[in-house]
């Protein structure tokens, strides 16, 4: 299950070694409610390669401002404590997993 993180716990869950995808998202956002069984099929499939964390938009301002967040989704990709992609908007799975293929 993807992991909740703010500004307290970003570093430590997502900045370490490894590939993360983060997900900025808000609640109202009806395509962020579209990506949501996507990200989880995702997480699911790659397991131990891959960690999953969902940072709340609208409640977490200084990683929005820090990672530059214009709209939600925005999904960003980091390996090894840096940003190596970003998606914008609703995305297709096959898109995705073949950039997460191509990042492990």
């Amino acid at each position: 299950m993807a992991v909740r993180v703010n500004k307290d716990n970003f570093d430590e869950n997502v900045l370490g070694i490894g590939l993360h995808l983060v997900d900025f998202y808000s609640d109202s956002c009806v395509p962020c409610k579209m990506m949501s069984p996507i990200l989880a099929d995702i997480e699911e499939e790659f397991g131990e390669k891959l960690s999953v964390a969902k940072v709340n938009s609208a409640y977490d301002a200084e990683l929005v401002e820090k990672y530059e967040v214009q709209s939600a989704p925005t999904l960003i990709f980091i390996k090894d404590g840096e940003e190596i992609g970003r998606f914008r908007g609703a995305q297709k799975k096959a898109d995705l997993v073949k950039f997460i293929n191509e990042n492990i």
